[in-house]
């Protein structure tokens, strides 16, 4: 690694993030079933119809895991909880063995020196609660809410930083407007009601957190820089209306409780009734923010499309094996941004940063120097964003271990350990190794 921890300001926060979903094994401990074990079960949703029962085991190999975080040096590792882990059913009955387990997570955390960063969702949404409309359906909010206060009611007492729910656009616009994720709707309507109820579902778990006398509490958002196909007009303007929507809409909601126009402009006749009067709890202060980054995306205008009027492009800049652009400079740009524009003196964290890409096995060693330039690369936009002089307080590395990737299954590696998925043995990786090295103090 070109970068260590020395070369960060003091009480600077380097962590590894992993998600429920991804790595626990949904089928172990009770857990109840998801709409994501639906969508799954549908055929052509997912790449082979994978999904989350077995994970990588991590339910049952969870100290084997905590000692490879330990060993890796990171002063926080980011978690998420699983909504019908805990509530099977999405509300009513609560499922101790659950909530045990991440009892026996932070417990084990804590036990190593290292910060418990939670996640109270990231994606998978009960089944149960699907069927009653799931994030159309208004009532999402107090059920969110309900269910924050149960599963902080066991851990909230031990936690360094929690986050309400992860990565808000792929919940309402990727998984409601395009298709990609559960539920995997293509509806205008789903989609504006959904994008509104995750930002007062959002501000509701914040007030009940603090009720619970929590702080350190944040906003996930994740972004994705726009760069225009050309100088024509009509893909500036396209440019803009994807960023409003991808990266803009969520901010303004929750920092200056407004939407923006652009994205007004297509989802304001589909939107609730009285969601103007629900900005009061959306934007309900919070301590932090984080942001997770991965690539750019080139957008032309398609004036023939219904709204919102654009497409992408294929870029010629070098590619992740999920097609993404590698293009460091625009994390440092939505730093500056971040700060200038919505959090000012808020501590920023960029929550996810990584890639995915094939391994180079031999003699039982995992090479992928691609990984070590990423992170290098990634790390000097960071640190020239604090010589900005954004207030960033940590950097987390997506992600801890080869996981279950969605919609892709198992086939896309993002890990710094390497997963045999038959055998679920751990295999450290290089750049595991280097950045190990790197955050020895």
């Amino acid at each position: 690694m070109q970068h260590k921890r020395s070369d960060f300001p003091e009480g600077f926060q380097f962590g590894v993030a992993t998600s429920s979903y991804q790595i626990e094994g949904h089928q172990f401990g009770g857990a109840g079933r998801t709409h994501w074990d639906d969508f799954a079960a549908t055929p052509g949703n997912v790449v082979r119809a994978e999904n989350g029962a077995l994970g990588c085991d991590h339910y049952n190999r969870l100290e084997e895991d905590l000692d490879l975080i330990e060993g890796l040096g990171v002063d926080a590792y980011r978690f998420s909880t699983s909504w019908a882990r805990v509530l099977p059913e999405g509300r009513g009955a609560v499922n101790e063995v659950g909530l045990d387990f991440y009892d026996r997570l932070v417990d084990g955390l804590l036990e190593r020196g290292i910060k418990p960063a939670a996640t109270l969702y990231h994606w998978e949404m009960p089944s149960a609660l699907a069927d009653l409309g799931g994030w159309r359906n208004r009532d999402v909010a107090q059920w969110f809410g309900d269910f924050t206060d149960v599963v902080m009611g066991r851990i909230g007492d031990r936690v360094w930083s929690v986050a309400p729910i992860n990565e808000p656009w792929c919940v309402g616009w990727l998984s409601h407007f395009v298709g990609a994720h559960a539920p995997g709707l293509r509806d205008i309507r789903a989609t504006a009601r959904a994008m509104h109820h995750i930002m007062l579902a959002h501000g509701t778990a914040i007030e009940t957190m603090r009720a619970l006398g929590m702080n350190n509490l944040g906003a996930v958002c994740n972004f994705e820089w726009a760069t225009p196909a050309s100088d024509r007009p009509e893909d500036l303007a396209a440019a803009s209306r994807y960023d409003a929507i991808y990266n803009r809409f969520f901010l303004s909601g929750i920092f200056k409780g407004e939407y923006p126009a652009q994205v007004m402009e297509g989802l304001e006749p589909h939107m609730p009734a009285g969601w103007q009067d629900d900005f009061k709890v959306i934007s309900t202060p919070v301590d932090w923010s984080g942001l997770n980054y991965y690539t750019r995306t080139l957008v032309h205008d398609d004036a023939d499309a219904p709204w919102p009027h654009y497409g992408q492009s294929v870029g010629e800049l070098p590619k992740t094996s999920m097609g993404w652009e590698i293009y460091p400079d625009a994390l440092r740009a939505f730093l500056v941004r971040m700060a200038q524009e919505y959090t000012g003196s808020l501590p920023i964290y960029v929550t996810e940063n990584g890639m995915s890409a094939p391994d180079e096995i031999a003699e039982g060693a995992v090479a992928d120097p691609h990984r070590i330039s990423y992170l290098n690369s990634h790390l000097a936009a960071a640190k020239d964003a604090i010589d900005a002089g954004v207030p960033l307080a940590g950097y987390y590395v997506w992600s801890l271990m080869d996981n279950y990737e969605w919609a892709l299954g198992y086939e896309k590696r993002f890990g710094l350990i390497h997963v045999d998925f038959d055998t679920f043995e751990r295999t450290p990786k290089q750049s595991y190794h280097a950045l190990a090295k790197a955050l020895r103090r």
